[in-house]
């Protein structure tokens, strides 16, 4: 279910790129409603600190199915949203719906699984990653506008209307149709969200989360020495990274078309390559995480987010290293984000507080890198802005990593989380122990056993003995009597 949540949401952020007519159904240009994703991103960042207040205090069931249902409500009324202001609160309202399922969504995964979590918190970002690749592509083949074959249609059955009027209407006739056909995006994704919203909502009255949640609160009460200064180092880690990955998915497009003179094809192409590798590394990190440690995943994605960003830096304008280092760079951003939250689970508790600042870091790393490329992009035109903005990020995230293992892992730390090898040797020690104490108790009683069958056959012995020699008991009860009688 929580997969699911998170497919629909990486539907619901992703299925606005694709789309003209929503500028048309507001009758405002792409340029002039770009204040609308602000309000999607301001919306976000309150949902996270609604979210992160009310998931201690109320079933987590319950929160992310009322959240999802806004959504699904909120996205079923944008094609009919007519006024910009309006698109504008409506946005909000769903970037705060959003805000609330991804900080829910990540400590509910922690609070099932603990330090387990890797496996499942990589699927819960992989579900978010596929729905962000699908959805635009979908959309744009199924419910994109398809030229004027339908506008030639209507206008066909307007036979009694002057030529001017027709001129004067067909800019109308376009917009009615292509919003009608648009709609049925937004609708589609909008009852798939309302259908995960019922099943939370099943799960809720079914009431197993309060078993769970009993079972799952009783080992969360470490809390690291440097609990605040972690917390606060990966605001900025996830601010950066998150940054940056927007950015770079954002305009690759543009710098290829513009900068290294790519024809639009290829450009999206490339674009569709980005995404495709970073969702496909989602995907295979599951297992990876069933085996390979949190803390080993960040370095590894550091070290290649490092490398292919430098390259592209040095050679901007080669298409093959375009290319390769395009896919690299995708494929090393994927498992950060998981992995970052299942690291810092090892040495400290994360609540639905300490959710919610990484998404705040996020949601504001994704409102404030991109729109700085942006006006750089139109200040240094001559200049690969992009790829010196992936490099700044890559060698910040890579020296803050470092900072923060050495504060997780002081020597000093009492607080600290057992390692899960550390709980495994401590099972282990206890299960020997517990041999060595049966196999004692087993000596003793064979120690006991066989007194007593020495002590039987004893006995029967001396009744034997008496049974074989009568005269000889006789002589020596004789022999007795007369030296008691002396």
């Amino acid at each position: 279910t929580l997969c699911a949540s998170f497919l629909g949401l990486g539907m619901s952020i992703s299925v606005l790129g694709p789309f003209e007519d929503l500028a048309v159904n507001v009758k405002k240009n792409i340029s002039n409603i770009s204040y609308i994703f602000v309000g999607r991103s301001a919306g976000y960042i309150g949902g996270s600190l609604i979210g992160s207040a009310l998931f201690d205090c109320m079933n987590p069931h319950l929160l992310l199915g009322l959240s999802m249902l806004v959504t699904a409500f909120g996205m079923c009324a944008i094609p009919f949203c007519k006024q910009a202001l309006l698109l504008t609160g409506l946005m909000s309202s769903i970037g705060m719906s959003m805000g609330v399922l991804d900080t829910g969504g990540n400590v509910l995964i922690l609070n099932l699984w603990g330090e387990h979590a890797g496996p499942h918190m990589q699927a819960l970002h992989f579900s978010f990653a596929a729905g962000a690749f699908i959805s635009p592509i979908v959309a744009k083949m199924l419910f994109g506008p398809d030229g004027n074959s339908s506008v030639g249609i209507i206008a066909s059955n307007l036979t009694a209307v002057d030529t001017s009027e027709q001129m004067n209407k067909a800019p109308d006739i376009h917009a009615i149709v292509s919003t009608l056909k648009s709609m049925w995006a937004y609708i589609v994704i909008g009852s798939f969200v309302l259908l995960i919203s019922f099943l939370f909502f099943i799960l809720y009255f079914s009431s197993t989360i309060t078993r769970d949640k009993a079972r799952t609160t009783l080992g969360k009460s470490f809390v690291s020495q440097h609990h605040t200064v972690l917390v606060g180092l990966l605001f900025f880690f996830f601010f950066a990274y998150v940054g940056a990955e927007v950015a770079y998915g954002s305009f690759i497009f543009t710098f290829a078309k513009d900068y290294v003179r790519m024809p639009s094809s290829q450009a999206a192409m490339l674009n569709s390559f980005f995404w495709g590798t970073f969702a496909t590394c989602r995907g295979l990190a599951i297992f990876f995480a069933a085996c390979i440690y949190p803390g080993t995943m960040i370095l590894i994605s550091l070290v290649g987010s490092t490398v292919s960003s430098l390259l592209l830096c040095l050679f901007s304008t080669n298409k093959i290293v375009l290319w390769a280092c395009t896919g690299l760079y995708g494929a090393s951003m994927a498992t950060t984000f998981p992995s970052g939250i299942s690291w810092v689970e090892q040495y400290t508790t994360v609540k639905a507080s300490t959710a919610g600042v990484f998404v705040i870091g996020a949601a504001l790393g994704e409102m404030v890198l991109p729109a700085l490329v942006g006006l750089l992009l139109g200040t240094f035109q001559d200049q690969p802005v992009l790829m010196y903005l992936s490099l700044v990020t890559a060698t910040f995230t890579s020296i803050l990593f470092p900072v923060m293992y050495k504060l997780a892992s002081a020597p000093g730390e009492q607080s600290r989380k057992p390692r899960m090898r550390e709980r495994l040797d401590a099972d282990d020690s206890e299960y020997r122990q517990a041999l060595l104490d049966s196999g004692a108790n087993d000596e003793e009683e064979e120690d006991n056993e066989a007194d007593q069958w020495n002590d039987a056959d004893f006995e029967v012995i001396e009744m034997d003995d008496s049974a074989v020699s009568p005269s000889k008991a006789s002589t020596q009860s004789d022999v007795t009597a007369a030296s008691s009688q002396v």
